[in-house]
């Protein structure tokens, strides 16, 4: 017969235990408190206050179905080692709205890109690698750069004059294929609605969507619609450049801004799938104008290099083409890209978070945008692999604001999509497998890739 033997513990032992319990909740207790009860976002942004308060009421009630709110992504809200400063609210909207005069006044001070004109087969044109290099020296203004527009960017014409109509500030997003939700400012100053403009970039299976929950309706019309802050714009239906690839015409606004809305000074892109919770003007300034830079963009939290970012990419179905991905950085290699050290200083990192992007509208921002652009349509919308080899190779040099992303993760909220497209985002599937030595062997990325190991005898 077999019987259970009941141990205990010595009362020795479990007094041991209790004070330790005891230690352990009296030192963890205090600190526990303080991350509590403290404000985090005092630890990377340190504000004045609004002259007026922010409004307090909603931008727009939505339906209880169509759920805006849902699914965001944790952040752990570290302390910045150099956190940002806003100035007071009333001095950055007469400072920028200043310097948006002043550029108006004096178009002449500030040169312009010339674009190329006419009809190819691509919005983009299909650019070989010689001719999209040829143009990264931009050293006589009357050269003419290719920056799309080859095809037509379906806006409708309402919407087109009120674009052109935006002189300062503009704020634009996109929403295509249905993939996120329109998501509402938070935090935005009195005056920032009159002087910024919002304009959000739909398609027709978006607009279908919202029209379902009663946030759009039906199309025709032809009146402004505005959800919010936000202005929608629905593309028209069936002539969008890219039929295949959503993420490509989302691109279109992304990155080519500056001649969608060509009388805008300064333009903030946000993604979809972030909610702004800093006013864009405090951004603008803060980011962009204080620091004297042409973009604004937060660096990347986990990659340093672009190859560690393509190989991120192809591990994790960011793009499902693995061997054009391959392809490309094999280009980029072959064609000067090097791996980052601190001879790229004051360039901190290669490898962006693009999800916000901040920009003074001229002639190197305006340079970058358009070079970039040339890079995705030649291999994929994964704008962070082609960011260092046209920042590194282009002249004159665009000057960036790298922020921590520590300072990102406190002006914005990031949320899940609302869908994972089987094909990992576009291309072929392959089956992935793992790389070994004999893959870099006589590769143009062989130096590239042992400089980045510390390898290299160079």
């Amino acid at each position: 017969m077999v019987g259970w033997v009941r141990v205990r513990s010595p009362p020795v032992a479990e007094s041991k235990l209790l004070c330790v319990s005891l230690l352990y909740l009296l030192t963890t207790l205090p600190l526990a408190l303080y991350v509590s009860f403290s404000d985090p976002g005092r630890r990377c942004l340190r504000l004045l206050p609004f002259p007026t308060s922010p409004a307090k009421t909603a931008l727009f009630e939505y339906p209880p179905g169509y759920g805006e709110h849902k699914h965001a992504l944790p952040v752990q809200r570290a302390r910045c080692s150099s956190p940002v400063a806003f100035a007071d609210y009333k001095t950055v909207v007469e400072e920028i709205n200043g310097l948006c005069r002043n550029l108006s006044a004096s178009p002449s001070a500030s040169p312009v890109l010339r674009y190329l004109s006419g009809r190819k087969n691509t919005f983009a044109g299909n650019l070989s690698t010689e001719e999209r290099s040829s143009f990264f020296r931009h050293t006589d203004n009357q050269v003419e750069i290719p920056c799309g527009f080859f095809k037509e960017f379906p806006v409708p014409e309402a919407d087109r004059l009120a674009m052109e109509k935006c002189k300062g500030v503009v704020v634009a997003s996109a929403i295509l294929n249905d993939y996120d939700k329109i998501r509402q400012p938070r935090g935005l100053g009195a005056e920032t609605l009159a002087t910024a403009c919002f304009f959000m970039f739909i398609d027709d299976a978006t607009h279908r969507v919202l029209a379902r929950h009663g946030i759009l309706t039906a199309h025709g019309g032809g009146a402004a619609t505005f959800v919010g802050a936000w202005r929608v714009v629905t593309l028209l239906a069936g002539e969008l450049p890219y039929e295949n690839n959503p993420a490509m015409n989302g691109v279109i606004a992304k990155h080519l801004l500056h001649r969608l809305f060509p009388n805008a000074r300064f333009s903030v892109w946000v993604d979809a799938k972030m909610q702004l919770t800093a006013d864009p003007m405090l951004l603008v300034h803060a980011l962009l104008v204080d620091k004297g830079v042409d973009v604004a963009v937060s660096r990347h939290p986990f990659n340093l290099h672009a190859m560690e970012e393509a190989v991120a990419t192809a591990r994790w179905r960011k793009w499902g083409d693995v061997e054009a991905i391959r392809a490309q950085m094999e280009t980029y290699c072959a064609n000067g890209l090097q791996p980052w050290s601190p001879n790229k200083l004051p360039y901190p990192s290669d490898v962006p978070d693009t999800a916000i992007i901040i920009r003074r509208h001229g002639l190197a921002s305006d340079l970058f945008s358009c070079l970039l652009f040339n890079e995705l349509e030649a291999f994929n919308p994964r704008d962070q692999l082609a960011f260092a080899y046209v920042r590194d190779q282009m002249s004159p040099k665009v000057s960036i604001n790298m922020f921590e992303v520590e300072v990102f993760e406190h002006i914005a909220v990031e949320y899940r999509h609302n869908l994972k497209p089987d094909d990992g985002g576009g291309g072929k599937k392959r089956v992935t497998r793992m790389a070994s030595s004999r893959d870099i062997a006589g590769s143009s990325c062989e130096r590239y890739l042992l400089k980045m190991w510390g390898e290299s005898t160079e």
